[in-house]
């Protein structure tokens, strides 16, 4: 059983569906409730336990009601979790205010995500108690625990597979896009022109995102575009050094019935890692991330789903991890 671990972000979830949003002042009244544990990188990590893989969450709960529901929902998951924060210890949990539109399947959350107290740096002795990781993806919150893993891993031999997943740009993913191995991106995702010159001025059609990140160190880049084809590239170098947009492609994304479109991007990325994990190239484990992720958006709730996930198929003799295997553009 491969092993993964997903560091970041883990939060209480209160969902309501409704027929529309409500204006200033306004109710409405929901058609459906749910409470489940949330966040970018506990849901990777329910995604992944899902897959059979042996999925481990390292991330900040400590004690307390909410802690208590989270760690439930988690355990209930098959997810192993390492609280940096300590079960004893009390520790503000996120509840992430979620509105999923009936008419649309579309979401529309209110969080305080990981800002409401800084986490400090899991032991190095507690990490190494830990199985060892085939993959560990980094959501970029709690940025402490983020580099206090990524400085443990740094030192394992072979180095396990990097994944930085990037919703929208925090100061933190400097320090992580040098080590990624994918960085997995959305479409929203920015490097500042501060932090990366140049990295506005994409190249070869590539988006903005990928350009940015290939120009801070990352070995891969994938970056979704909800329901468009998702699309993947390599950097190469020019002959003045600099770093470009190299070999490229895209992904094709099936049209389904959207539902509900809740966590599906978290759903992509923990479907990625365990592919990643079992070896499969960059473009296959893509596609076995758009077959679990476009499950997500046809179910409606936080969980339901998992109960029709697909399964991943093993990656093809000599498919090479992560780079790309097949039906790519030369950039």
């Amino acid at each position: 059983m491969v092993v993964c671990w997903f560091v970041g972000l883990t939060t209480l979830d209160v969902v309501h569906r409704a027929s529309g949003r409500p204006g200033a002042n306004e109710k409405v009244t929901a058609t459906r409730q749910d409470v489940a544990a949330g966040g970018p990188a506990a849901n990777a990590a329910v995604t992944a336990a899902a897959l059979e893989a042996h999925a481990i969450l390292v991330s900040a709960l400590g004690a307390g009601p909410i802690a208590q529901a989270v760690r439930a929902d988690l355990d209930d998951r098959e997810v192993q979790v390492h609280d940096v924060a300590g079960p004893d210890e009390e520790f503000p949990v996120a509840v992430s205010a979620v509105l999923v539109d009936d008419a649309t399947g579309e979401r529309s959350v209110v969080s305080p995500d990981a800002a409401l107290v800084a986490v400090r740096a899991p032991r190095p002795d507690a990490l190494a108690g830990l199985p060892r990781p085939d993959v560990v993806l980094l959501d970029g919150h709690h940025p402490a625990i983020a580099r206090a893993v990524l400085a443990h891993v740094d030192e394992l031999r072979p180095r396990p597979l990097i994944v930085v997943d990037g919703g929208r740009w925090r100061p933190v993913f400097a320090d992580l896009l040098p080590a990624a191995d994918v960085a997995a991106l959305s479409a929203d995702f920015t490097v500042p022109a501060d932090v990366a010159p140049g990295a506005a001025d994409a190249a070869h059609g590539a988006a903005d995102a990928a350009h940015g990140a290939l120009l801070l160190g990352a070995r891969s880049v994938v970056v979704t575009h909800g329901g468009d084809p998702v699309t993947w590239a390599l950097p190469r170098r020019r002959d003045d050094g600099a770093v470009v947009v190299g070999e490229h492609g895209t992904v094709p994304v099936p049209r389904v019935d959207v539902q509900d479109t809740l966590g599906a991007g978290d759903a992509f990325h923990g479907a990625l890692a365990v592919a990643l994990a079992r070896g499969a190239g960059l473009q296959d484990a893509c596609a076995a991330a758009v077959r679990v992720a476009s499950v997500r958006v046809r179910k409606v709730g936080p969980r339901a789903w998992l109960a029709h996930l697909p399964e991943l198929s093993e990656p093809r003799a000599g498919s090479a991890a992560p780079g790309p295997d097949s039906s790519r553009d030369e950039g």
